[in-house]
């Protein structure tokens, strides 16, 4: 089930962050999207009712567990530090408007 339902998600939604709201890295990546005008849905799992379950279902489905686990165009990117260096390194952007989440 829970597998199930974070791949609906992903696949319904352009940019996807499973996060936690109290993890300082989470807090960083989604800061990031929004300041660059990012649409993205944020998952908290802390405050999920199923949470922990979907996080084990992303650990079986991407091979992380930790958060924030993004997604992008249905495509896993990974946590915060890759994020960032895809940011660095110029690759955000057209990742971001191929998935038709920036305006």
């Amino acid at each position: 089930m829970a597998l199930d339902k974070a791949k609906g998600i992903v696949s319904s939604t352009p940019v996807v962050v499973f996060s936690k709201s109290f993890c300082p890295f989470c807090v960083e990546v989604k800061k990031l999207l929004s300041d660059m005008g990012a649409s993205f849905k944020a998952i908290e799992l802390d405050t999920e009712s199923d949470g922990g379950e979907i996080q084990s279902a992303l650990l079986e489905w991407t091979g992380q567990r930790t958060v924030p686990n993004v997604f992008i165009g249905g495509v896993h990117i990974g946590g915060c530090d890759t994020t960032t260096a895809k940011h660095r390194e110029g690759k955000l952007v057209p990742l971001l408007t191929e998935a038709k989440a920036l305006a």
